[in-house]
């Protein structure tokens, strides 16, 4: 079996698509091992391409470092994880080894971000032990598209060994860190009570886990704490020519008596003079490139999909050649991006006529103002219509977000709303009650954009020094209202804020709390269990850095700095483990409070049917 070229891809849908585009010729489909490999001719020489699953390896720790019960925690500080390879790939590692140990040269067409570049890594691990003489070429794409595969091949470049460090790097820190407090959790509960868990569940502690709860729970908190307070506010309508208008008193009155004096002086009056009339046209731009936080963050604003289920569906959209990569923390697209090639493609699909009216127009594309050098912003890369993606993935959800990122494509190449915004202000006897309005005059953008469409509420002309009747004037009581519970919406807002995850990971970490029983989803709200406010408490009494946002967002700086050269893995591994070695004796020292606060959680848990935490730390 002699091999020129070897294509490694993340997943067999990039490698199937890989091989339709390079072939010249047929392609034969033979299974290594049970893995599908893609066989063609290019040049006159033999090719093969074959997709993987994602990660090949992990880290962890030796096998005698893995007795929970034998072992103490805080010796995981000073072990050193080793690479193993995962059970559910080893059929991929031998396919890798027998497929690269004749190849001549191993080209690397893993994703091009981060966690690519250390799959890719793995990928010349397995491969160089079965051939050291291969010759390794990185092949960086952003979309599964015949154009864009063809001229990452014909401009192959290296390997980036500063990415790869990064992530095994953080993949370190987080077995260790993760592994050390789950263990005094998950041990100190049971040397107080044995039953409290029930047999082969744990309390899990994760690096960026347990800050996203953190989150959560100080707004609930700010909630269960908030002190409604009584207060008035203070309304009339008047008549302008038959139309009935209401306005609102500019302010607020904390005392019901004042609101009352306030209403009989306005009651004494029949008509308010007009002392402001506004109408002012005003612009409502479109909104800047898609990166992939935003795409999570909108579709659980406007299509109520959950960020890890529409970013997963994004994937599946990207590798079958459908929109561009959708890992990407861009928002700029750059001068080699044809966006007009783009639209032209589109009018083949459902949006067509839309794409066929800005062809016509001067395209002035928005932009933001982040760049990660890697990705472009997501685009579209073919047009379609809602049948044929029904078609092909028998699920609506995988229709609402790629309409979502045409849609927004489109919006980004639109030109702004145009509105009216208006404002009545009238006074009586020295008070002032104001209304505002908004008038639509040219949709723009929210033509193909109606997410964000406001609502439309008319005001009718006055002039200033008009003298309008008044017809009722009244006083309404309220309350004041609590935050909101965090959204998925604005939580990651918040994770990217603070640099809590990766924009590929961001929605794993929700989706941990989630299943680790520590808060749910109801309504796109986050809302804390008893287990998961417990497990804050815990660690804010014992070691608050380690659910304080700002020290994850503290390691990713630092990690950053390994990509640049200017801090090396050592050094990042030593500052932070030397930071939680000291949080871990404070917790020690008070193992036993920490144990009575997470039963009683534990139990409140099992009373109200809920399943205690289990599963791997992240």
């Amino acid at each position: 079996m002699i091999i020129d070229s070897l294509v490694v891809a993340e997943k067999d849908s990039v490698a199937k698509a890989i091989a339709k585009y390079l072939a010249q010729g047929s392609i034969s489909v033979k299974k290594v091992y049970g893995v599908k490999s893609y066989w063609f001719t290019r040049g006159g020489r033999q090719w093969v391409s074959i997709g993987l699953k994602g990660h090949m390896m992990d880290v962890d720790f030796p096998e005698e470092l893995n007795k929970w019960h034998s072992v103490e925690p805080s010796k995981l500080f000073d072990a050193e994880p080793i690479l193993v390879i995962r059970e559910d790939t080893i059929s991929y590692v031998r396919a890798l080894s027998r497929l690269g140990a004749s190849a001549s040269v191993v080209y690397l067409a893993l994703d091009a971000d981060s966690e690519g570049e250390a799959i890719a890594y793995e990928a010349m691990l397995v491969i160089r032990n079965a051939n050291p003489r291969a010759v390794f070429k990185r092949v960086l794409f952003s979309a599964v598209t015949k154009s864009d595969i063809i001229e990452a091949f014909n401009s192959p470049t290296s390997l980036n060994p500063g990415l790869a460090k990064r992530v095994f790097t953080r993949m370190i820190l987080d077995l260790t860190l993760g592994a050390v407090f789950t263990r005094a959790l998950t041990l100190s509960v049971e040397k107080t009570d044995k039953n409290a868990l029930a047999r082969g569940s744990f309390l899990s502690y994760g690096p960026c886990q347990t800050p996203v709860l953190n989150l959560v729970v100080q707004r609930a908190l700010e909630r269960e704490n908030f002190k409604p307070e009584k207060y008035y506010t203070l309304h009339i309508i008047v008549n302008v020519n038959g139309v009935r208008v209401t306005l609102n008193h500019d302010g607020t009155f904390k005392d019901k008596q004042e609101a009352e004096r306030v209403l009989s002086l306005v009651r004494g009056k029949a008509r308010a003079m007009v002392i402001i009339a506004n109408y002012k046209e005003d612009f409502i731009e479109p909104p800047v490139p898609l990166d992939t936080i935003e795409l999570e963050r909108r579709a659980s604003r406007f299509l109520n999909i959950r960020p890890k289920a529409a970013l997963d569906i994004a994937e599946e959209l990207y590798r079958h050649g459908y929109i561009s990569y959708p890992r990407t923390e861009t928002t700029i697209y750059p001068p080699t991006l044809s966006l007009r090639q783009i639209l032209l493609e589109l009018t083949h699909g459902e949006h067509g006529d839309y794409a066929k009216t800005l062809l016509g127009m001067s395209i002035k594309p928005t932009h933001g103002d982040s760049n990660d050098g890697a990705h472009p912003p997501i685009y579209p890369t073919r047009g379609v219509t809602r049948q044929e993606i029904l078609r092909y993935f028998k699920n609506e959800k995988y229709w609402k977000i790629y309409d979502l990122v045409v849609r927004h494509f489109l919006a980004t190449l639109s030109p702004p709303a145009r509105v009216e915004r208006q404002k009545i202000v009238v006074e009586i006897s020295g008070h002032r009650f104001s209304v505002d309005g908004l008038k639509i005059i040219d949709k723009g953008y929210l033509t193909i954009y109606p997410f964000e469409s406001p609502s439309e509420k008319v005001l009718p002309r006055v002039r200033v020094s008009d003298e309008l009747s008044i017809v009722k004037a009244w006083i309404e009581e309220r309350e004041t209202e609590p935050p909101p519970y965090l959204s998925e919406s604005e939580l990651l807002r918040l994770m990217k804020k603070y640099g809590i995850g990766t924009d590929a990971t961001m929605q794993d970490h929700i989706h941990t709390n989630v299943i680790r029983g520590y808060f749910k989803i109801r309504n796109k709200q986050c809302i804390p269990t008893p287990l998961g406010k417990a497990v804050i408490s815990v660690l804010s009494k014992t070691g608050n850095e380690l659910i304080d946002p700002l020290f994850r967002s503290r390691m990713e700086k630092a990690l950053m700095e390994i990509t640049s050269g200017s801090l090396k893995p050592d050094d990042v591994l030593f500052t932070f483990k030397n930071e939680a070695r000291k949080i871990y004796e404070k917790f020690i020292n008070r193992q036993r409070e920490v144990a009575m606060e997470l039963i009683k959680a534990l139990k409140d848990s099992l009373s109200k049917g809920n399943k205690g935490a289990g599963g791997k730390a992240s």
